[in-house]
């Protein structure tokens, strides 16, 4: 049994491995006893956005309890590994330094100044040769489905814009989505829901193409369309009990006067 001192006024990351081996030795936890790789997925990833949200937030005391969490996941995945012989912790913090030393050649062996681009450029190429990508396409296929699919797009765009297979300006992007839409109203008539999931696919696709031109982030935008979206249904609920009004009650065009009343405000 793993001995914790569970008063110490700070405890270290030593610490934090020895805590996860109680709670998943016979003397622990129940719940983290029986928690493998697949069952914390969510949990994983749902640790992940709420560092984002943090940042965006700018809460530093929020941020520090997060990333906590993140290193929780990273010392609790290891640690099942761990008891499956298969890896451990040091071999993760192993694996990553010397990653970081083969993708920055130009910091720990020529020493050569490099342009952010440059610096890009070359941990791709790197990238490639560690992952035996030995095509485009086969790069492309690399990209983790787990992404979220709008980010997993641009990442996508990206490499088919390493061989110039992209717009050359914003405009011509802008088009193609006209054009998306365009196929989209078409599947709308021909009532065929396989094609009009295709085409609404095609949409989308054709709308993170146009926000890489911007340099606008997908993901962000429709997150900040959402926030703004909820902020607004609450201004309208708030009208509606103003003016005596039950929501779920109230008409359609009721609705949209109030959003528009408070979009005003």
């Amino acid at each position: 049994m793993t001995n914790i001192n569970n008063n110490k006024s700070k405890y270290t990351f030593e610490d934090l491995k020895d805590i996860v081996t109680l709670l998943r030795s016979e003397d622990g936890c129940p719940w983290d006893r029986v928690q493998t790789h697949e069952s914390l997925k969510n949990a994983t990833l749902e640790e992940i956005y709420e560092v984002l949200e943090a940042i965006d937030n700018k809460d530093m005391e929020n941020l520090k309890e997060e990333l906590g969490d993140v290193l929780l996941h990273v010392v609790f995945h290891s640690s099942i590994a761990t008891e499956n012989n298969i890896f451990d912790i040091n071999d993760v913090i192993d694996g990553i330094c010397k990653k970081l030393i083969r993708r920055h050649p130009h910091v720990f062996e020529e020493k050569q100044d490099k342009s952010t681009e440059e610096v890009i450029t070359t941990w791709n190429e790197i990238k490639k040769i560690e992952k035996n990508n030995i095509s485009y396409s086969n790069d492309m296929k690399n990209i983790p489905k787990a992404l979220p699919a709008l980010l997993r797009a641009v990442k996508v765009q990206k490499k088919a814009k390493e061989v110039g297979f992209d717009f050359e300006h914003w405009n011509q992007a802008f088009a193609k989505i006209h054009e998306e839409l365009g196929e989209l109203e078409e599947a709308l008539e021909s009532g065929n829901k396989c094609k009009i999931m295709e085409e609404y696919g095609d949409l989308l696709f054709a709308m993170v193409n146009f926000s890489r031109f911007f340099k606008l982030n997908p993901e962000f935008s429709l997150t900040n369309a959402t926030e703004k979206f909820i902020n607004r249904f609450e201004g309208i609920e708030t009208l509606a009990k103003q003016k005596g009004l039950v929501m779920g009650d109230i008409s359609l065009t009721e609705l949209d006067k109030l959003w528009e009343q408070y979009k005003r405000i």
